[in-house]
């Protein structure tokens, strides 16, 4: 296929919940996609995960079934590093570790082309610290999906300091090709959405760590109060704890200010393995 982009494959390095999510809407908008993971128990979930919404996407009526036979055809899923070479487009989504990060960059910038892109789907790092890991920093950038990502629409394209014109171009052409709508931002930690976000979800923690209002008053009074389609806690416990901590403690570590700062209860939460809907126990509990 041919594309104003001039990106004809993709790659995606981590197949957790957002790596297979932005697989899948890479293959539904007709792109070849290598998702890989370090083994194959990650895989094998990766697979079931996708098959999954697949089946719910067919049941809701957002795509026939022969549209998804042909999407899931076009999704390799494998443990081989060296898989992703070739590729024109590379998206880091491991999860939100800077040591990690860096290690798989690192790794990616090995395997991968001289001229493709490199994007990471980081919510809250630097791009710049993370593109000193490539040996030509010009091709990377930030692409920040949001979850669920074959339903959310939102693309944060982040612009480091080294990042070229060509390189945000090829990007934001990418990004509209998957049917997307892209935003962009400098690098600062957070980008827009968390940077607004945050703030906003801590005070709803700190609220209902005071016993200020119960958990089901405060996530009613900002559906109802603001037409918010989820309560902040529910969010939360949406997002994953694990990660809201991580953006949080990011955020700090940039600005400085106390409106960034996770209370101590949602530290002793993830620090008990209460991380949310992941992990069947939040501020909520899931089956």
């Amino acid at each position: 296929m041919s594309n104003a982009s001039g990106i004809e494959s993709v790659a995606v390095v981590g197949a957790g919940l957002m790596g297979s999510g932005i697989a899948e809407s890479v293959a539904v908008a007709g792109f070849p996609v290598v998702l890989r993971d370090v083994d194959e128990v990650s895989v094998g979930r990766a697979r079931d995960r996708i098959e999954s919404s697949f089946t719910r996407a067919v049941a809701g009526g957002k795509l026939d079934a022969g549209q998804a036979g042909l999407a899931r055809e076009r999704i390799e899923l494998t443990t081989d590093l060296e898989a992703i070479a070739g590729a024109d487009l590379v998206i880091e989504a491991v999860p939100e570790n800077l040591d990690l990060k860096l290690e798989v960059m690192r790794a990616i910038d090995r395997a991968a082309e001289d001229d493709c892109v490199i994007g990471s789907n980081t919510s809250s790092i630097p791009i710049a610290e993370l593109a000193q890991a490539v040996h030509v920093p010009e091709r990377v950038l930030g692409l920040h999906f949001f979850a669920p990502v074959p339903v959310m629409r939102l693309v944060e394209i982040v612009v480091a300091l080294d990042t070229s014109a060509s390189t945000l171009t090829r990007a934001t052409a990418f990004v509209e090709e998957l049917g997307k709508s892209a935003i962009e931002t400098k690098d600062r930690s957070g980008f827009i959405v968390n940077m607004l976000l945050i703030p906003y979800l801590m005070a709803a923690v700190r609220m209902y760590a005071e016993g200020f209002a119960s958990r089901e008053d405060i996530d009613a009074g900002m559906k109802l109060g603001c037409g918010h389609p989820m309560g902040p806690l529910t969010l939360c416990d949406f997002i994953g704890l694990d990660v809201v901590y991580a953006i949080s403690d990011s955020l700090v570590e940039e600005f400085k200010a106390h409106e960034y700062a996770p209370p101590p209860l949602l530290k002793r939460m993830v620090a008990s393995g209460r991380l949310g809907r992941k992990s069947g126990r939040g501020f909520y509990e899931y089956e």
